[in-house]
């Protein structure tokens, strides 16, 4: 595998995961702008959540069906296109289907940058291609607000958007140039029932937890909605356990460390997935930091995840991959608890501090988990695996969005009257809580587990 390609993969997914947070700090001015309110724009960030959850099943197929790197082009170039729509849209209706095209792009994107990995490289060397894929996650949603914060403040809002142009179609260039084609398989038809009980059930589910946690509208369609996406979920998993070419195969899930990665990994995106949510509302809301101030402060968390993509690969080859996932998601629930004690008199510097070090192990723990999901998977089953830890990801990621957000709403309602410090501490104490779970389950891996994802074999299990 050539060494430009996790590079050439990277950038393309730092644009999507910075795009969609970006406009976070934006969404007043582009409301007004546009004529609605800063409520009601929140569907567009719902919207995009939608679309990822529809089409990233179908990923893998697609991928397979048509080739990786001609699927992979495409996506950008639809989030290319979803971009420019954005930044010319005059309603709050062309602004959300805006955004839905862009998650279409961008649900094709991930999954199959993180294909084209598996494939093209061998196992011993996944964490060192995997370290350079998981910095645009990491980073991607803590530039995301600051950076936004900046153009809308100095330039403009549609600046957030059409700074993706150039960015997009330089890595359709790139993926042209240095992306190899991988092989075509033949993946049989598409599963077309299995696809509208999944896509019907991730949809409903996002856009349901996505309105209980930030309500654009009445908690009560929320409500409804995730309770249709869990039963149009439980659908699905019958039908795809008696279907022989099923969307994604669910028996998969009888691979013990396959099945671990999901769900101990769950729990550590419950836990987190709260925190570009909750974090920066504290800072903005208790500590009386501007959206640009909190944004600095959080960058942090990327300077830690930078040093980690240097360490990554020979820190799982001392400690084994059991011991660097206990550690990882330790520190991870260590440091959720430790937002819930700061309060405004807190040393800013102690804060930076500590986000370093968590930014640190969250990123040796999205490195680690995102190989050991391959760990004991064959090459044929990599596209089934990847499809559905990608959507595992996006669900869980919203869901702890919603449970942050509910347990903030929670307190405040039991109280009355405004935010206050102690909401905020309740809601980090219950993430890191979450979190934590997920550092037991890891425990309870064998000693040598992913043993065959690192170079340095003989260290695994000591």
């Amino acid at each position: 595998m050539s060494r430009i390609t996790p590079l050439i993969l990277a950038t393309a997914l730092f644009m999507e995961n910075m795009d969609a947070t970006v406009i976070s700090t934006s969404l007043a001015a582009i409301a007004a702008d546009i004529g609605t309110d800063p409520i009601s724009l929140k569907l567009a960030l719902t919207a995009y959540l939608v679309a990822l959850a529809i089409f990233i099943p179908i990923s893998s197929w697609m991928a397979d069906r048509f080739g990786a790197r001609t699927v992979f082009r495409s996506a950008m170039a639809v989030f290319v296109l979803g971009s420019l729509a954005c930044a010319f849209a005059n309603s709050l209706e062309t602004f959300v289907g805006a955004r839905f095209l862009q998650g279409m792009g961008g649900a094709m994107m991930t999954p199959v940058a993180r294909l084209v990995l598996v494939r093209s490289t061998a196992r011993q060397d996944l964490v060192a291609a995997m370290a350079w894929l998981t910095i645009p996650g990491l980073i991607g949603p803590i530039v995301g607000p600051p950076f936004g914060g900046f153009l809308t403040t100095y330039l403009s809002w549609h600046w957030i958007f059409l700074i993706n142009v150039p960015i997009g179609i330089l890595g359709i260039a790139l993926v042209s140039k240095f992306l190899p084609e991988m092989e075509k398989i033949e993946p049989g038809p598409i599963d077309f029932k299995g696809f509208l009980l999944a896509g019907t059930s991730f949809a409903l589910f996002a856009f349901g937890t996505s309105v209980i946690s930030l309500p654009a509208l009445p908690p009560i369609f929320g409500i409804i909605a995730t309770l249709i996406g869990i039963t149009a979920g439980v659908l699905y998993t019958r039908h795809a356990l008696a279907s022989s070419n099923p969307l994604f195969d669910l028996r998969l899930l009888r691979f013990p460390f396959f099945r671990s990665a999901v769900v101990a990994g769950s729990f550590f995106r419950f836990g987190q997935g709260a925190v570009p949510f909750l974090f920066p509302l504290m800072l903005q809301l208790i500590f009386g930091l501007s959206p640009f101030q909190s944004g600095m402060v959080t960058f942090a968390s990327a300077v830690g995840a930078i040093i980690a993509k240097f360490a990554a690969n020979r820190l799982f080859g001392l400690m084994g991959f059991r011991n660097a996932l206990v550690v990882s998601t330790a520190v991870s629930a260590l440091g959720l608890v430790a937002m819930g004690l700061y309060t405004p008199d807190t040393p800013l510097v102690l804060i930076i501090a500590i986000l370093m070090v968590v930014g640190f192990w969250q990123s040796i723990f999205w490195t680690g988990s995102n190989a050991f999901v391959f760990a004991d998977i064959e090459d044929r089953d990599a596209g089934q695996a990847n499809v559905i830890s990608q959507v595992n990801t996006q669900l869980t990621i919203a869901l702890g969005v919603a449970l942050g957000g509910g347990v903030l709403e929670a307190s405040n309602a039991l109280r009355g009257g405004e935010l206050i410090l102690a909401d905020f501490h309740l809601a980090f104490f219950v993430v890191a809580g979450m979190c934590a779970i997920s550092t037991l389950l890891f425990m309870r891996l064998p000693a040598d587990a992913g043993h065959q994802l690192t170079r340095r074999e003989a260290h695994a299990g000591h």
